[in-house]
């Protein structure tokens, strides 16, 4: 198939260095469905991969089929109890569980679904098995658009996230690389992964967000960690449109600071695209290329880089947006006419990959911006420079048994006739899908917080709920004393060399 596109460099004047590139998929994904009215869609990550094909890019990189996790696999950050239940819930027995969903919040906006402990094994395994990837260094670039579910906490679901894809790469990430930068263009805070990693020097989160009054209400300029990891968590929080110069000239000086200072390793970038105009339940005022410049920039410091997916509820634009995104990965300047496809009505009447933005008010003024630039760049400033921590044995890669889809027939790897029941070509609108089996009412993601933002105090509290990881020596108590599970940490890196892949049964 011809390759609609060029070099970003005889495009674009920037980095266009190839790079490898892997590309996890499931075929199946597209099907899971949270329920009538929900805003969340699975079924967008079909629309993505449908452009991919269309414009050629599934033959410039390598498609790799995930293996699901398993709960060994997910266990070492969620607690076993909680993925005891995830697994048992089904939309059938759930009224008998009525306890069980409210203690694990799996309630409202993350509503139990058909299939919902499949799905979360799927995308889980796909951002581990694209860790294990990046560690390996057969690859330079590992996406997984299905990833990204940032809300996600050790015991419960959050923000319509069950299963905390991202924490678990980077304790992958961490087996290998001293260092790990995570960041996160969602328009919702990263606040799992803050969580997560609050009480660490080894994971540095930086989290772009609308901040206020606004789902899930963490991630005040002020918290910054806490221990060894005081400082280690960056938090630029925004007004609503949010325009994409606004956003570069934060965007991109805070970054190059945080790499010039922290020297990851490796770097996990959340792209979230309900941070993109006219999104369903966003606020800001991005394009595509705006977006995609974040993609862009993270790229040319040629750091193993992981992408993982995340919020987007405009299904066309994100489809669109993580398109063009993996174009960028690969180095290439895709056309901005979408090629004929099954769901060729989704992007009627322009046809277009990139449309324009609003002209919504930007309630971010120059001077807020910039006194936020300064206060960050000075906190980053002031840190140790590259914290190290002591070579050991190397842990052992998660292991997983890839079935790697270039090595199937082309029609196998992608077939247009899946979807059939669930998809139509033709202009929907998004909240138009027939009601599922058990269907229930659930509301979007809060634009609230009931008690307000949590203040330094309570940000310990929420990090010492991460039972028992051991973080640099510090051992967190468990926030379920009955669940049993054995003290997690974070493994140290190894200065061995990397072996190839090693496959097992899961």
């Amino acid at each position: 198939m011809e390759t609609r596109g060029n070099s970003l460099a005889s495009v674009t004047g920037t980095d266009g260095t190839k790079r490898r590139v892997c590309y996890f998929y499931e075929p199946e994904v597209g099907n899971y469905y949270y329920g009538q009215g929900h805003p969340m869609k699975p079924h967008r990550i079909r629309m993505t991969h449908a452009l991919l094909y269309h414009y050629g890019l599934l033959d410039r990189m390598q498609v790799i089929r995930p293996v699901p996790a398993r709960d060994r696999d997910l266990c070492r950050f969620h607690a076993d109890d909680y993925v005891a239940f995830l697994r048992a819930v089904t939309p059938e027995t759930q009224h008998d569980q009525l306890r069980a969903l409210r203690r694990f919040n799996v309630v409202d906006d993350s509503p139990v679904f058909d299939g919902l402990f499949t799905f979360c094994q799927t995308y889980a395994g796909a951002s581990v098995g694209a860790a294990v990837k990046l560690n390996h260094q057969h690859h330079d670039i590992a996406i997984n658009w299905a990833g990204g579910l940032h809300h996600a906490k050790r015991c419960e679901a959050s923000g319509f996230c069950y299963v905390n894809d991202i924490v678990l790469a980077i304790l992958e990430l961490l087996k290998m690389h001293e260092r790990v930068l995570y960041v996160d263009i969602d328009i919702h805070h990263g606040d799992g992964v803050e969580e997560a990693f609050y009480t660490t020097d080894r994971v540095m989160t930086v989290s772009f967000h609308k901040f206020g009054d606004y789902f899930p209400g963490t991630g005040d300029i002020h918290d910054t960690g806490f221990g060894k990891g005081k400082d280690y968590a960056v938090n630029v929080p925004l007004d609503i449109g949010m325009d994409d110069d606004s956003y570069e000239s934060l965007f991109k000086p805070i970054v190059s600071k945080v790499m010039e200072v922290f020297r990851p390793g490796a770097v996990v970038l959340q792209c979230g695209a309900d941070s993109l105009s006219g999104d369903r339940l966003g606020c800001f005022n991005l394009s595509v290329k705006g977006h995609a410049e974040c993609v862009r920039y993270m790229r040319s410091f040629n750091v193993p880089l992981l992408l993982v997916g995340g919020g987007g509820y405009t299904i066309r634009n994100v489809a669109r947006c993580w398109c063009y995104e993996t174009g960028v990965a690969l180095g290439i300047e895709i056309d901005d006419k979408v090629p004929p496809n099954e769901y060729q009505g989704y992007f009627a009447p322009d046809y277009t990959l990139h449309f324009a933005a609003s002209n919504m008010e930007n309630k971010n003024s120059r001077q807020s911006l910039d006194d936020i630039r300064t206060r960050i760049l000075d906190n980053v400033s002031k840190l140790q420079h590259a914290p190290s921590v002591q070579f050991q044995e190397r842990p052992l890669d998660t292991e997983f048994p890839e079935e790697d889809e270039d090595q199937q027939d082309e029609n196998e790897r992608y077939d247009s006739d899946s979807d059939s029941e669930m998809d139509d070509p033709s202009p929907v609108d998004e909240t138009s899908r027939p009601p599922a089996k058990n269907t229930q009412n659930i509301r979007a993601e809060k634009d609230f917080v009931e008690n307000g933002v949590k203040d330094q105090e309570s940000r310990k509290l929420a990090a010492e709920c991460v039972k028992g990881v051991e973080v640099m020596g510090e051992e967190m108590p468990s926030c379920s004393k009955t669940s049993g599970i054995e003290s997690m940490e974070i493994d140290e890196p190894s200065n061995m060399k990397v072996k190839e892949d090693k496959h097992a049964a899961p």
